[in-house]
């Protein structure tokens, strides 16, 4: 309803992964190129991990559009919550691999038959995870074994796990140490910064057709990063209301106002980040500390910002001559 108002073809903040509106940071850059390294070289298992929001999701949905102009056969499981006969019925299904039979062995002697096919052909096979850390320690040891698909000198299916910072803690449990040990790429997301997120937000309203005319006031922008810390969910779940706000009262370009009311209704004060982030893998990744990190900075720099603007009155207890 606010596309013809500001001037746009698309939504451009939808809340789903869609690559199109894959913004490029350098940490992302660096992370889709080591995928497609790990994958394109036959690495065998490969670890993208990051906070909520941070954008896995749509970096993986990039990647299967690579994998797919690369003719790379791929299984995508999305739904983590699986036992071990799911898992297996999933992937089997995913890269169109039939067999009739229910038990484990036949159904790992055709997968590794496709495998070996394939890799005669000089062709390539995936599986990417996605929020890998519901996973059960069953299921992640049902990954690690295949693995054992492999030729002297190269594995047979290519491997990604995605997950949040809860994955790696799950990794580090001694019953899985044989799968942690044969992880050779690691990679991650993190939250935008400040100049990062002004030109995901102008990018985003490029794509969906915006003439360049200001749409988000400076202000809003600085508000929009104080609310979100530069979590790119949060940023579009912020963006979206505050076109719809703007559209409402007819007020362009959106004012920090307008960003703020939808903070407050979303309830994302600071403290509440704060703590959110915190009680996430209790407060231990090194994520979750740069969070919290962010949000003192900016709770410092609008403490000293407030100072220069108000300056406090003279203490009356000291004479004109500074004595007392």
């Amino acid at each position: 309803m606010y596309k013809r108002f500001f001037g746009l073809r698309a939504n451009p903040f939808n809340p789903n992964p869609d690559p199109r509106f894959l913004f490029l940071t350098n940490a992302a850059t660096e992370a889709l190129a080591s995928l497609a390294y790990g994958i394109r070289n036959r690495k065998g298992f490969l670890l993208l991990t990051g906070e909520v929001g941070t954008g896995k999701t749509t970096l993986l949905n990039r990647l299967l559009e690579w994998l797919s102009e690369e003719h790379v056969a791929t299984a995508f499981v999305f739904n983590s919550r699986l036992n071990e006969r799911e898992f297996f019925d999933f992937v089997l299904n995913d890269f169109g691999i039939s067999c009739s039979s229910p038990d484990k062995s036949q159904r790992l002697l055709k997968l590794n038959e496709w495998l070996v096919q394939r890799y005669r052909e000089r062709r390539t096979a995936a599986l990417i995870i996605d929020e890998s850390q519901n996973l059960s320690p069953e299921v992640l040891e049902e990954v690690r074994l295949l693995t054992n698909m492999e030729t002297t000198q190269e594995k047979l299916l290519q491997i990604v796990l995605s997950g949040q910072p809860e994955l790696e803690d799950k990794l580090r449990n001694p019953s899985l140490r044989q799968l942690r040990q044969r992880i050779t790429i690691r990679c991650n997301t993190c939250p935008l910064s400040r100049e990062e997120l002004q030109a995901y937000v102008a990018e985003r309203l490029r794509i969906a057709g915006a003439n360049g005319t200001p749409i988000f006031s400076t202000e809003a922008i600085d508000a929009i990063y104080r609310r979100s810390q530069g979590i790119p969910r949060v940023v579009n779940l912020l963006c979206e209301h505050s076109l719809i706000n703007s559209f409402v009262d007819q007020t362009r370009p959106i004012p920090a106002r307008i960003v703020e009311d939808v903070a407050r209704e979303f309830e994302l004060q600071k403290p509440d980040l704060i703590a959110k982030a915190v009680s996430t893998n209790g407060g231990h990744s090194p994520e979750v500390i740069e969070t919290l990190i962010r949000s003192l900075q900016v709770l410092l720099q609008e403490v000293e910002k407030s100072r220069q603007t108000n300056p406090p009155p003279p203490d009356p207890s000291l004479s004109a001559d500074g004595g007392t």
